[in-house]
């Protein structure tokens, strides 16, 4: 699976490793990503989410009903 964020899209940047003489390698920054299960009330389930640091402390904010209503908007499957 790679490496995004269903809530945010996060995914990994791409960039240069430069060394001290300057040589320039090919290397990538990924972001901090979680799986986390959340209760889902009005669906009597539980979702399982891949989300980035950031986005669960969203989702501890706004609430989960919101959070699954923002990516179903994105239109990813929960």
């Amino acid at each position: 699976m790679s490496a995004h964020c269903q809530l945010t899209g996060v995914k990994p940047i791409f960039g240069n490793n430069v060394s001290h003489s300057h040589r320039r390698t090919r290397r990538r920054w990924n972001p901090n990503i979680q799986h986390r299960r959340y209760w889902l009330p009005s669906e009597n389930r539980f979702v399982r989410l891949t989300l980035s640091a950031r986005a669960i402390k969203t989702i501890d904010r706004i609430g989960i009903e919101k959070a699954v209503a923002l990516i179903r908007a994105r239109g990813e499957k929960v």
